[in-house]
């Protein structure tokens, strides 16, 4: 038997809005989950795609995520706005917070959105992206429950915190740099778990602290920092900026993104939008282009985001594992 199954992007559309619009989510919030899910699976980042909606979708139903919450965008100086995401998916409150920053940043240069009361935000890249779509830099950060531990400790306090940059460029899709903090996305853990999959050593540790390879045993125990000990600091500083500044939830308070137990895991995302133009003085996009330019002299470099924009080039279909696919037909 084929082991996967082959759907047209509308297909996955209908699927995962209908199952989320069954599950206690208002239509505008399951079109707005469900473009950023697609998103994930066609830049190659299936971790943070349609594998998440299980999940979701139970923790609506009980109410651990609000499927009706609506973003509330509240100003708190003249360049800068907290969103309250009512405890509900994050990706509404993200789009007010871009279009909000997107709306400052012209006449201020520098504009914030420090969101609260938020979930699982995906992939980092596809929230900065948007603001380059509309001519800005952009930086976001975020925190997650726990999955690290602290460097020298063996209790995970911090979550893999996500950063993400994008820059728009001429004439072509923006630069992306999306990277979580931990050696590897915990979404991939995720899925090799739902799959029966090993995972690379390195990735992670069992809850006794030894390394594994079992994709299970490394969701029960904690993450590895990119970076050793230097990357463990940067998740710290990442936490901060996420949760402390925000007013979020630390990733040791934060329930799971993967089950329905538990309160809403109210966490924080602080993102970050720069008038490219006005700071360099009109020269950023030339600037950019020579510094692209040194990097792909070499032979065998490598922009970042490069394997995402070659995945949307063939983007009418996303080929799910039939187990997922039979899983999430269940649901609809």
């Amino acid at each position: 038997m084929n082991d996967s199954v082959t759907l047209s992007v509308e297909q996955c559309r209908s699927l995962g809005v209908a199952i989320l619009a069954r599950h206690n989510t208002s239509a505008e919030n399951a079109a707005s989950v469900v473009d950023a899910l697609i998103a994930a699976e066609i830049d190659g980042q299936s971790g943070h795609g349609l594998s998440r909606l299980p999940s979701y979708a139970a923790q609506a139903a009980v109410g651990k995520v609000d499927g009706h919450a609506a973003p509330v965008v509240q100003p708190v100086g003249a360049a800068a706005v907290r969103v309250d995401a009512g405890n509900g998916f994050a990706f509404p409150a993200l789009a007010k917070a871009v279009d909000a920053l997107d709306a400052l940043v012209p006449t201020t240069g520098i504009a914030a959105a420090a969101v609260h009361r938020s979930h699982h935000f995906g992939q980092a890249g596809y929230h900065v992206e948007r603001l380059a779509a509309r001519g800005h830099a952009g930086l976001i950060f975020g925190n997650s429950p726990k999955a690290i531990a602290p460097w020298g400790g063996c209790r995970a306090v911090y979550g893999t915190n996500p950063i993400a940059f994008a820059a728009p460029r001429a004439g072509q899709a923006p630069l992306v740099i999306d990277l979580s903090l931990s050696k590897v996305a915990r979404g991939k853990i995720m899925l090799a778990a739902q799959r029966g999959e090993a995972i690379e050593p390195g990735w992670a540790l069992d809850i006794q602290g030894r390394p594994t390879t079992d994709a299970k045993a490394a969701l029960a125990g904690t993450m590895l920092p990119m970076g050793d000990a230097k990357g463990a600091a940067l998740v710290m500083m990442v936490e901060i900026l996420a949760a402390a500044l925000t007013g979020a939830q630390f990733g040791f308070e934060a329930s799971s993104f993967f089950d329905a137990e538990g309160p809403p895991p109210g966490v924080g995302q602080l993102l970050l939008a720069l008038n490219g133009d006005a700071l360099s003085g009109g020269t950023l996009a030339a600037r950019l282009e020579t510094l692209i330019a040194a990097v792909l002299d070499q032979p065998g470099a490598r922009l970042p985001g490069s394997r995402r924009l070659a995945g949307r080039a063939d983007a009418a279909s996303i080929t799910l594992p039939r187990n997922l696919h039979d899983q999430l037909h269940a649901l609809a």
